[in-house]
């Protein structure tokens, strides 16, 4: 297998860091690396338990990034290091339990059989979302919906955060121009990914309890409409 670098942005995840982390190392792929990506933010133990990890496995390491303003960056900071350390394929997968580590091979498969992305879906057939408030679900699913009307892609899930790309697809977007800091970020990535091979993938999400406040959805309405316009000033296709 070639190099494939699992992207995980963490923070306060003491509870679930280190179960997360051995059932990734678990798996059977020696080419397979975790790099958590983790802020000042995390006041909890999940630093020193990576770092834990990291001593003893040459397949972990903690990525620390000073200069974060918030989750979106870190995702971004873990490709930007994935791409310097010769990573072929990357996997961006979230650390806090809500995406099942048991789960990738389906991703790594994809990539294998050569698609440029491979985008998990709660709301395909095999796919599930629990755990979860109503309200999330219905975001979620009302988001999917009105991103496709406003776009024109035609997903299942345009809010899922479990993906899986290649080099070169990362290679040629300009990162540091993506417009979303929160939520809409998942989108973003999808809407300018939408006319290469791409495929859905069935997962089984598991809620946590994190928040959703107002402003982030009026935030994220308001880039919905600015993407088409912006698309240039991150891709760069060569394709």
């Amino acid at each position: 297998m070639k190099k494939t670098i699992i992207v995980m942005p963490v923070a306060n995840e003491e509870t679930t860091m280190g179960r997360i982390l051995d059932e990734i190392l678990g798996l059977p792929y020696d080419n397979l690396h975790i790099y958590p990506v983790i802020d000042s933010y995390s006041k909890d133990r999940t630093e020193e338990i990576i770092r834990d990890r990291e001593r003893v496995s040459d397949r972990v390491k903690c990525i620390f990034h000073e200069k974060s303003t918030g989750v979106i960056s870190c995702y971004l900071e873990g490709f930007k290091r994935a791409l310097a350390d010769g990573a072929e394929r990357i996997i961006e997968m979230d650390g806090g339990g809500s995406h099942l580590p048991s789960e990738i091979p389906q991703f790594l498969e994809k990539l294998e059989e050569g698609y440029d992305c491979v985008w998990g879906s709660r709301f395909m057939d095999g796919g599930s979302m629990r755990e979860q408030p109503l309200y999330r679900r219905i975001l979620s699913q009302g988001g999917t919906f009105l991103s496709n009307a406003v776009l024109g892609t035609a997903l299942k899930d345009m809010t899922s955060g479990f993906e899986g790309f290649q080099r070169g697809i990362l290679e040629q977007l300009h990162l540091d121009s993506f417009l979303s800091t929160g939520h809409m970020y998942q989108t973003e990535m999808r809407y300018y990914c939408r006319n290469l091979r791409t495929v859905e993938v069935p997962i089984h999400y598991v809620g946590t309890a994190s928040s959703l406040k107002g402003s982030s959805v009026t935030e994220a309405i308001k880039i919905l409409f600015m993407l088409k316009k912006h698309e240039p000033e991150v891709c760069k296709w060569k394709r």
